[in-house]
């Protein structure tokens, strides 16, 4: 809509506001312009408007511009665990696209150190580091090698550990709490201790999912695990708010990802898109504006907050 209203002022000469270009290029976004400049105006009243409604037009443009670039973000410092694919791999280009420092934390050193090398070779801040988020060893190391300024973190690491809970091995299960749950907790508690130290606050996002707030058959450990982040989330949230550390679950439906694509091709995982009430699966892209809010000084108010990004599926009929 950004692009249309202003293709559509310039194109009249009416020039009133700047192109709106983030660090990432430019900007595609919904915002309500087009209640002060609808895109059905006619050629005549574009140009009639008064210069009054010109500098209204622009404060709105400059308005949104300034949030939807989340300009803060450029020259902070992020931890993403999880980050040598998937989510974590897109949150990573996510954020080093608006300028963002980050480290990629992962027990594949290899897959981060070439992503690493992608990304500053695109221009971006990069820096690998070795960690396995269950042990408070590596965590401790990692952090150690991250350096004194830290921003953001977004807690990613995760495993499904799919399996009938009657059949599932106590190992099994413990795998899943111990990468799920008790990985969410050491790296947080690592980060809050380091922003509490420096007292420069900061915020953190645990990677929860629609499975914490709602079940599915084969995933007691993973649905388990994600319903104890989201209260960990909360409690955090909680106590640390007096440090100046916001924390925010962000909780993801169904996302299509090359490891999951070819069952959603089968009649199952048709039948299983067809409960989404948007009746499609979601895009890592549909996860962008949601972790950049909570990540930015746009979401200065927000913690302890739960936010679903799953098309509807959380209020489908029972």
């Amino acid at each position: 809509m950004v692009e249309r209203c202003r293709s559509r002022i310039r194109a009249h000469s009416v020039s009133v506001v700047k192109s709106a270009k983030g660090p990432a290029g430019p900007v595609k976004v919904v915002c309500p312009s087009s209640e002060i400049y609808p895109t059905n105006l006619s050629i005549t009243r574009l140009q009639k408007q008064s210069s009054t409604h010109k500098k209204i037009i622009e404060r709105s443009f400059d308005f949104w511009e300034e949030i939807v670039t989340w300009q803060d973000l450029a020259g902070k410092t992020a931890l993403i665990t999880g980050a040598s694919s998937g989510l974590g791999l897109h949150f990573a280009r996510l954020l080093a696209g608006y300028g963002v420092r980050v480290v990629l934390a992962a027990r594949r050193v290899d897959a981060i150190t070439a992503l690493a090398d992608e990304m500053k070779a695109a221009g971006g801040k990069a820096e690998p580091v070795a960690m396995d988020v269950v042990d408070g060893a590596s965590v401790e190391k990692a952090f150690a090698a991250i350096g004194d300024r830290l921003d953001i973190v977004v807690n990613n690491a995760g495993i499904s550990g799919a399996a009938a809970a009657i059949d599932m091995p106590l190992e099994e299960f413990d795998r899943v709490i111990d990468t799920n749950l008790k990985g969410v907790f050491t790296v947080a508690q690592a980060a809050a201790q380091r922003m509490r130290g420096e007292k420069s606050g900061g915020t953190i996002v645990n990677i929860a999912s629609i499975l914490g707030l709602r079940v599915a058959g084969q995933l007691a450990a993973y649905a388990a695990s994600k319903a104890a982040v989201v209260q960990l989330t909360k409690t955090m949230a909680l106590e640390w708010a007096r440090y100046g550390i916001r924390v925010n679950a962000l909780c993801p439906g169904y996302i299509e990802t090359p490891i999951n694509s070819e069952f959603f091709q089968t009649e199952a995982g048709k039948a299983l898109i067809n409960r989404i009430p948007q009746r499609r699966l979601g895009q890592p892209s549909d996860l962008d504006a949601p972790l950049l809010l909570l990540c930015s000084s746009a979401g200065a108010y927000m913690t302890g907050s739960v936010l679903a990004v799953d098309g509807g599926h959380l209020v489908s009929s029972l």
